[in-house]
């Protein structure tokens, strides 16, 4: 039996993820799947339009055996920390392969990638001279580099930073790669399989979604966006005393935080407003939360990924964690005293929030989704 680990933030799951599942059990249809699933808040700051109970849940009906959670400090930050704690919680798990979308569908070129970025003293005095030029990351990091390959799609520069945690945690587990079909930037497409940005933008829309999920997916779809939380977010913002305090608020950027915020009206306006060269939209927006949910410095340094939380698992899942417990290193209680579970918590308040609604105790009492399937 194959023992295979996938990443995923499922805000929603659709056409594509069902793709990617039903590749690997083309491949190997003896496999067992573990899922590491990013919750309430995705890698690039935004609210989930599922909540992570239904990603669960959704997830194991389409046969996946066990779903662990990212938990929201790591789920939130920059793709490599995103990817080896990640990686660190498959491994954790005994996966032998971790499969993921990718672009270029070229894991020897991703592979290289990485190792001139582990081995090469010069690559990140590079990088950091072609951003001092104005160039965007994707842009500098090829260009230092010093290769001709397009590696600028969003799934490719993910999977480099899957790699560099496979190389740093456990290199013994080998990576495969499933060709993407759709282009994550792309909101205009109307083909079966389209991304996740694509469905979120017809469904801001107010277009039918349908042709696009499985349909365990729609009603389970939330009415909520990021602006939801702007009000909250502005309040936070002018009552707060010193914004440097919280995670990626750097460089004096809270000065333009706190200048813009009374002439801004959503996310995007502020966003817009406070960009500047040195900070990419997606930083800004992972920025904005953390000053939102309270993540300090300080919070982000201490935190550690000290248990693993079992979301959910169907039978042949719960057999196989059964199987492994006694050779994990991290426990698979939830740690009540733990940041890492503090700040779950306050995840889940805030979408709360957002949804103006209560929320079952899912994160209070912890007890994993069973699909008896």
């Amino acid at each position: 039996m194959s023992i295979i680990g996938i990443i995923a933030e499922y805000n929603p799951f659709h056409n594509g993820h069902l793709y990617h599942l039903n590749k690997i059990k083309e491949k190997y249809p003896d496999s067992l799947i573990i899922l590491v699933l990013n919750g309430y808040f995705t890698e690039r700051g935004s609210i989930s339009i599922v909540s992570k109970e239904n990603k669960t849940k959704i997830a194991l009906e389409h046969n996946i055996d066990i779903v662990v959670e990212l938990p929201f400090i790591f789920g939130t930050q920059a793709s490599d920390i995103f990817a080896y704690n990640s990686v660190k919680l498959l491994n954790e798990l005994k996966v032998e392969r971790i499969i993921f979308g990718s672009e270029s569908n070229d894991i020897e070129l991703l592979n290289k990638v990485v190792d001139i970025q582990l081995n090469d003293q010069n690559y990140e005095m590079e990088v950091k001279k072609y951003l001092a030029e104005g160039v965007n990351y994707p842009t500098a990091m090829r260009k230092a580099l010093k290769i001709k390959e397009d590696i600028s799609k969003p799934n490719d520069l993910l999977g480099i930073s899957y790699l560099k945690a496979i190389k740093k945690i456990n290199p013994l587990i080998k990576a495969e790669t499933i060709k993407r079909t759709s282009d994550y930037h792309d909101i205009l497409s109307n083909d079966v399989i389209v991304s996740a940005t694509n469905i979120r933008e017809k469904i801001r829309n107010g277009e039918d979604i349908s042709k696009y999920v499985p349909s365990n997916v729609k009603p389970l779809i939330e009415k909520i966006t990021d602006d939801s939380l702007f009000n909250l977010l502005k309040f936070k913002i002018l009552t707060d005393k010193d914004l440097s305090i919280y995670l990626d608020v750097d460089e004096g950027i809270e000065f333009r935080i706190i200048k813009y915020i009374n002439e801004a009206h959503n996310f995007d306006e502020l966003i817009s407003l406070i960009k500047t060269k040195r900070y990419t939209y997606n930083k800004i927006k992972r920025m904005l939360l953390h000053i939102l949910i309270g993540l300090t410095k300080n919070d982000n340094q201490m935190a550690q990924l000290d248990y693993i939380r079992i979301l959910g698992f169907n039978i042949k899942g719960q057999e196989y964690l059964k199987a492994i417990k006694k050779e994990m290193s991290l426990k698979t209680k939830v740690n009540k005293d733990s940041l890492v579970y503090q700040y779950e918590l306050k995840a889940a308040y805030l979408y709360e929030q957002a949804l103006k609604k209560t929320l079952n105790d899912f994160d209070l009492k912890n007890i994993p989704i069973q699909n008896d399937v």
